[in-house]
């Protein structure tokens, strides 16, 4: 065994290494980014509520039924007290829902001219460009210019170097 140990130990120490366990990245990166314009709007619905004491109802209100081009509107209504100089109370709400709208307007430049409103609505307005810029650069880091507002300006540098991986 000590004969054989003696024959492989010079051949273990003249192992090469090996040029694949070297390793370099450099990475640059710029990202610019605008935001675009948003509208979010959601469509309310009609609602009638009505409730009362000592209260008598001649003609009682409401809404008509809308269809898929028209919202439902009010209707008439007559109430008087049922027992004069006795205590009453009466309540009635009534919440007209939006029209349906089936076609948004065209697009001009990439934005709605008049988009749709309906009851509940959040808008955004578009981000402005303004003096947005990155550059890249062999020597140093990547170099980011603050643009108005609705922007994003990320430079990003990467290095890495491994030996013996």
């Amino acid at each position: 065994m000590k004969k054989l140990a003696l024959v492989v130990a010079p051949f273990l120490i003249m192992t090469p290494v090996s040029a694949a366990e070297i390793q370099s990245i450099i990475t640059d990166s710029v990202q610019l980014t605008v935001e675009g314009p948003a509208v979010q709007s959601t469509r309310i619905g009609s609602s009638y509520s009505v409730s009362g004491s000592n209260i008598s109802v001649t003609t009682l209100g409401g809404l008509t039924g809308g269809t898929a081009t028209a919202a439902a509107t009010p209707c008439a209504n007559s109430y008087s007290i049922n027992t004069d100089g006795q205590a009453f109370s009466f309540s009635e709400s009534i919440t007209v829902g939006d029209t349906p709208v089936t076609a948004q307007t065209a697009l001009t430049g990439g934005l709605f001219t008049t988009p749709n409103l309906y009851g509940n609505t959040i808008t955004s307005s578009g981000g402005t460009a303004g003096s947005l810029a990155g550059t890249l650069s062999a020597t140093g880091v990547p170099t980011v210019t603050a643009g108005g507002a609705g922007t994003t300006a990320i430079g990003q540098r990467t290095m890495q170097l491994s030996v013996f991986q």
